[in-house]
């Protein structure tokens, strides 16, 4: 594997994904925000050109809006665009869940997934797929502010998580960022039409090829953890729910916990940050606060350290 580096002439490309889930029983209020202002951030501080950033939000009226084969379309054109030494980023804010593993080997084991906005879930082994086709020397980051995002990327080392890191236990009162098995089943049942327990059999009737390989072929991957530039600080463990807050706890607007920290740790410290320093602070910031969200990082040892997005060093 050849470790990312800053490589003068290099691309930064960006894409961000934030969903609210208007006018259903799942609405959250703070996820388009968070990709906004992270866009904002992503030009301002982290030389990214807004030619080279998409963002699909699914404010009403929004075109296209945010499913799941448009975000998967519009990651694999960006993957397809990079050459070697160029930056990618992927931010996601919405509704996170947990399914039961598709792989023999994990047991009883959950696997992890994002809900677009039309429920076709995008899952750990769809993110391993994207990060095993980077060129040589390309990093792809991922945030992902999302309930049960710990472990996201498919074998990817953990370096700041459940077995690195005690965690505390918080008492804040918020609304999860969470879809439950049991209503996943329940809101795709009423789609399909179909009569399966598994989220995967509604899935793969209901969009066919555009579904998850997970869902398709059962892919697998070796055990083996992998050493690779795919970076992802996820906005809680994989056991835990991540929090989506009001004005009171987002300076004036609903935000999520997650991604308002990112940016208050950014804002303390103008200098340059590592990956590990980032996802640290923004640690203690929920903890300080009450949250009882504990986010994490999985990459590889020397990305652990390199600077967040390749900064730029004064």
């Amino acid at each position: 594997m050849a470790v990312a580096a800053r490589v003068s002439g290099a691309k930064r490309l960006a894409t961000l994904v934030g969903c609210n889930y208007f006018g259903s029983q799942y609405e959250l209020h703070g996820c388009i925000n968070d990709v906004r202002d992270m866009t904002e951030t992503l030009v301002s501080r982290f030389g990214f050109d807004r030619s080279n950033i998409t963002v699909l939000t699914d404010e009403p009226g929004s075109d296209p809006m945010p499913t799941g084969v448009t975000i998967k379309s519009v990651l694999s054109d960006m993957i397809g665009k990079a050459n070697s030494g160029d930056v990618l980023f992927f931010h996601y804010s919405g509704h996170g869940t947990l399914i039961p593993a598709t792989k023999a080997h994990h047991g009883h084991r959950k696997d992890e997934a994002i809900v677009p906005c039309d429920f076709n879930l995008i899952t750990d082994v769809d993110f391993r797929q994207m990060v095993d086709k980077l060129p040589s020397g390309t990093s792809l980051t991922i945030i992902s502010d999302s309930c049960h995002s710990g472990g996201l990327i498919d074998y990817e080392k953990e370096q700041i998580g459940p077995s690195t890191v005690k965690s505390s236990t918080g008492a804040k009162d918020t609304n999860a960022r969470f879809i439950s098995h049991e209503s996943l089943l329940h809101h795709l049942g009423g789609l399909s039409g179909i009569e399966s327990q598994h989220v995967g059999d509604h899935i793969a009737h209901l969009f066919g090829d555009d579904a998850s390989d997970k869902f398709l072929k059962g892919t697998q991957h070796s055990q083996k953890l992998t050493s690779d530039n795919g970076i992802l600080l996820s906005g809680c463990q994989t056991n835990e729910t991540s929090a989506d807050v009001g004005p009171e706890d987002g300076d004036g607007k609903p935000c999520g916990a997650f991604s308002h920290s990112l940016q208050k740790v950014l804002a303390q410290h103008p200098g340059v940050i590592s990956n590990k320093e980032l996802v640290t602070k923004a640690r203690q910031l929920l903890g300080t606060a009450g949250f009882e969200q504990h986010p994490c990082l999985y990459c590889s040892d020397a990305n652990a350290e390199a600077l967040f997005l390749l900064e730029k060093q004064a």
